[in-house]
């Protein structure tokens, strides 16, 4: 009974808004552990998710961008960790201000997800940052947008839904390295960490 009013107690310091925010992350932290369960080609089983690592959600880190559309890019090859390349076209540039720090990131189509039309109108943005190598996975992390989250020429990203790619648990995958545009000069301390056991 004490623990449970020592709960409550913490919660009512926390504004509500906070706190539906922070359910909405927990939420979709345990949608993402799930879907490595049930995706057959996933590089973790069963309890290899007990070992997946998150910041806390940090409301600051969803933030609301400029984007510039650049429909005239021209397709390019990126290369992936496994020494292959996968088929992408730049959709734009989003720009934003974190930590007092004017940023930039390039946003993504993979050409061959196009093809599809469940992926009709994603969006991927990789990228790096000061925590990379040292607190989360050196190759890199991952942020899924739709082509839909764009309103009046803003699209709002959080980063506390950033993620390892597959090559973060295990070899043999075609994980797309970001580019040097891409790579941010500042740490983002949001979204998954290092993963908390030894790589397969």
């Amino acid at each position: 009974m004490k623990y449970s009013l020592l709960i409550a107690l913490s919660l009512s310091c926390i504004p509500a808004g906070a706190r539906t925010y922070n359910d909405s992350i927990a939420a979709h932290r345990r949608q993402y552990k799930n879907e490595f369960i049930t995706e057959e080609r996933s590089p973790l089983k069963g309890n290899d998710t007990a070992y997946l690592q998150f910041y806390e959600p940090d409301i600051q880190y969803r933030i609301t961008t400029e984007i510039k559309l650049t429909p005239g890019s021209k397709p390019f090859e990126m290369p992936t960790h496994s020494g292959k390349t996968k088929t992408f076209k730049q959709y734009g540039i989003v720009s934003f201000t974190i930590h007092d720090t004017t940023l930039m990131l390039q946003v993504f189509q993979n050409l061959k997800l196009l093809e599809d039309p469940k992926y009709k109108d994603h969006l991927f943005i990789p990228f790096t940052d000061l925590t990379t190598y040292e607190e989360t996975y050196g190759g890199g992390r991952y942020i899924d947008l739709s082509t839909k989250d764009i309103h009046h020429g803003k699209l709002m990203i959080d980063f506390n839904k950033c993620y390892n790619p597959y090559c973060a648990y295990a070899g043999g995958y075609n994980c797309p390295i970001p580019p040097v545009e891409n790579r941010l000069k500042v740490a983002i301390r949001a979204g998954e960490k290092l993963y908390g056991k030894e790589h397969e």
